[in-house]
Parts: structure tokens; sequence; C-alpha cells
């Protein structure tokens, strides 16, 4: 049985195709959609987990001493390992949010996977990080039909997040492909998150169309200049009539990293001043929040960096700020700073002001953001969706006769407005914001697996 499956860098879901109808899987309950994020009592919980608990094993010796590493320090600190000790979604989340201080967390392991430079047991725990949640998935969907699933196509950004190009989207796939082969899925397939997203759009046309689609996920933002209408509907050969892509690692998540810099920081110290009079060292305020970026992250949390911020604290002319810094260190609640933001910017989709609320254990702090705060904060950010936009037309050399917007982050007035402003007369349309990725996804197993 094939399923299409969204390995999403905020949300995953998976779809199948039955009769001429897509119909979404549930994972949760009722629920469609999974958050992706995991928790589990240590960072070296994860592999050993997969082993004894899904009896899932390494395919690469690096694998192999990854697996080694954590049987040994898990067992130094007499930790016995049961199925219930990581958690996914929302479970994972709560879990977190419950006690920050002593839970290993990941949000989005989707936007590490083309960072270069890392080592074979850097790359084989990410490896682990998507099987695990990859596994969790499957075996939710399986239960649900009823029925194995060893066949899917996994949706993938134009471009993964890394600066080495086609280098880091070579490695993403390595990983990707791995994974599922390890979670169970006997082949598997790949296809463009907007082909995919555009291949749901198309089953609805009655005419031919030029179509641009424009996906705004949590980590990427990616656009798809297709041919799309009834003369190519459930064929497998579309090279003709696909006539541009571009895509960056640009999307929800820093949506919500530049709203919680741009409004939230300021209450850490951001643009203070040490008694010295020279300003306070911005990597401190980026870092912390900066959880797409692995190196940012690692760079944060280190004991060394929790000196530095003491001795910063010591010499700031305002010391209770810089302290805040210090307990985000000590509580690891970088996720929960933007965890704020994010609901910022979901609540200042239909209201004019917002008062978020952080919690950093040691206090709450109540920081008011309006819609047009917001608004200057992402401006960067929509900047870079809109160049996406122009250079997808660009390389085509066709213009549009729709736009089909999609993913989360689409549903942002602020971004419609954006796609509008620089394409004035074209019609913009939208479907299932969370689910035409998976809809296309699973027409093009259907296709595929036939």
């Amino acid at each position: 049985m094939a399923i299409g499956f969204d390995f999403g860098t905020a949300n995953c879901s998976v779809a199948q195709v039955i009769g001429e109808q897509v119909k979404t899987i549930p994972l949760v309950g009722d629920e469609l959609y999974i958050p992706s994020t995991l928790c589990a009592p240590t960072r070296e919980s994860i592999s050993e987990y997969l082993f004894r608990c899904l009896n899932i094993s390494p395919l690469t010796d690096s694998g192999e001493n990854l697996l080694r590493r954590a049987i040994r320090m898990n067992d130094e600190e007499g930790l016995v390992l049961r199925p219930d000790d990581v958690l996914f979604g929302n479970q994972a989340l709560d879990f977190y949010l419950d006690d920050p201080k002593h839970v290993y967390y990941v949000k989005s392991p989707k936007s590490f996977l083309g960072t270069m430079g890392l080592r074979d047991m850097q790359l084989s725990f990410f490896e682990d990080l998507v099987c695990a949640m990859m596994g969790n998935i499957k075996q939710r969907a399986e239960l649900a039909l009823d029925k194995p699933i060893t066949e899917t196509v996994i949706g993938r950004p134009v471009n993964y997040h890394g600066r080495g190009g086609e280098e880091s989207n070579k490695q993403a796939i390595e990983i990707m492909q791995r994974a599922a082969q390890r979670a169970g899925f006997k082949h598997v397939e790949f296809q463009f998150e907007p082909v995919a997203a555009g291949l749901d759009y198309e089953a609805t046309l009655t005419s031919n169309k030029n179509v641009l689609v424009v996906d705004i996920g949590g980590g990427t933002s990616d656009c798809s200049l297709i041919q799309m209408g009834p003369e190519w509907i459930g064929k497998s050969q579309r090279n003709e009539t696909l006539l541009s892509h571009t895509g960056a690692a640009v999307g929800g998540n820093d949506f919500d990293i530049a709203i919680a810099f741009k409004r939230f920081m300021s209450e850490f110290g951001l643009g203070s001043h040490q008694l010295s009079g020279l300003p306070q060292p911005i990597p401190q305020f980026w870092n912390c929040i900066a959880i797409n970026d692995v190196e940012a992250q690692r760079k944060f949390y280190t004991m060394e960096n929790l000196k530095q911020l003491m001795t910063l604290t010591k010499s700031a002319q305002h010391p209770e700020q810089l302290g805040r810094l210090i307990h985000v260190h000590r509580g690891t609640l970088g996720h929960s700073i933007v965890r704020a933001a994010e609901k910022t910017k979901i609540a200042l989709g239909d209201q004019a002001h917002y008062s978020a609320e952080i919690d950093l254990l040691a206090e709450v702090l109540n920081i008011d953001v309006s819609y047009e705060q917001m608004e200057t904060a992402i401006a960067d950010t929509v900047d870079k969706i809109k160049r996406l936009v122009l250079d997808a037309i660009a390389h085509a050399q066709v213009t549009p006769d729709v736009v089909f917007i999609t993913g989360g982050s689409a549903r942002s007035p602020i971004v419609r407005q954006a796609i509008k402003d620089i394409l004035p007369n074209i019609e913009i349309v939208s479907g299932n914001y969370f689910g035409s990725v998976t809809a296309g996804l699973a027409r093009w197993a259907n296709t595929c697996f036939k």
C-alpha cells in the first residue's frame, strides 16, 4: 500500500488515494497533523530507543558507533529506557514546557538536514531523529488503516536549509532515504513540495493553465511554475510541464524567530550597553532563539557561554535584563521564547494587538506587540519570499495565469498582500493551507506505485 508523506518542518501528515478521492489518515485520535517535535530523557535516548523499543538497527558504521556510545552513556546514567519515554507531537511539546530543564527536546529536525561540515556521528544522529519520527507516524497510520504500508512518496523542498547548494540537498535526501528505509518503507520516492501542492490543485482545473505554486512552510518557501490541467492529470512523465523551481530556507520559523528577536529580545538586554559604554554582543540574543541553526544553539548552550553571560551580566548597565539570558540558558528556554512568538504571529493574523507571555520560570514576561510591529519585524523575511516568486517567473519566462498559495505561513495576510503587490493583475487562489502538499503527494504515490 502506498501513501503520500509530508514530513514537514512544522507538522507531518500522511494520506492515501481511495478511488478518486484523497483521504488524509488520522494520526492522533481524529487529528490529521502531528507537530514535528520529539522529546526524550536524554539526547542519547533516541538511538537506543530505535534499537531496543522499535528493533531498528543502524545501516552505517557511524550509526553503529553512535548506538554503542548511546548505550554506554545511558548505562552510566542508570537510565533504563521504556517505549513511552520518547514522545512525539503535542505530547512532546507539553512534556517539554512542563519541565524544559530536564528534557531533551527537538523541533523541526528537517531544518538541520542540509547543514554542511557535520561529523559522521552528527549525521547519524539526525538520521536517528528522522527515523524515530517517521517510524512513529508509520505505526500510527498502519494502526488507523489496519494494514501495512510499504510504499511512500515523501515531500521535499526545492532547497533544504544549508549553504552547500546541491551538496546540502544531496545530504538531506540521503538522510531521509535511509531513515525511511529503516522505518520500514520498502519503496521510497521524493517529490518537490510545491509540485505536490500543484498536483492537488490541478485536480480542480477544467482547462489547462500556467500555475505558479507558492508553498510557504515552516522552514522553507518554494515556488514552482507548472503547466497544469486535464491534459496532464494522471501522467507519470511531467518533466516538460515543470517550467521552473525556486526555493530557499525561509519560512514560518523565520517569522517566529524575527518576532522574538526584534520584539522580545530588548527585554533581555538587546540594544543595551555595558558599564564601559560598549554595546552588548548581538550573537548572545540571536543564538538563544535560532532554533533552526545547529551551530548557533550549540554555541549558546555551552558552559563556556554561561560563564560569559555571567560576566556580561555583572558588567551590564541593566543586569536584570542580561540575567534573563542566564535563565534561558539554565532552563533551555529558547524554544519557549520562539513558541511565544509563534502564538503572537497567529493571534495578530486577526487582531491589532496581542500581549505575549514568556515564562522564564523565575518570572513571567508580558510583552505587547502590535500588528504593525510584527509587520516591520518580518519585513526582511517577506522580501525573500517575494524574490523567490519573481525569480520563478523570470526563470520560466512565462507569465502565470494563476497563483496558487499554500503552506501554513501562507495564511498570513501580510504574505498574501506581498504577492498581490508584485503580481497585481493575476488571480491568487488557495486550497487547504496545511493539506495540499500531503494530498498531492498521495496523488503522486498513486501514480508512481500503480
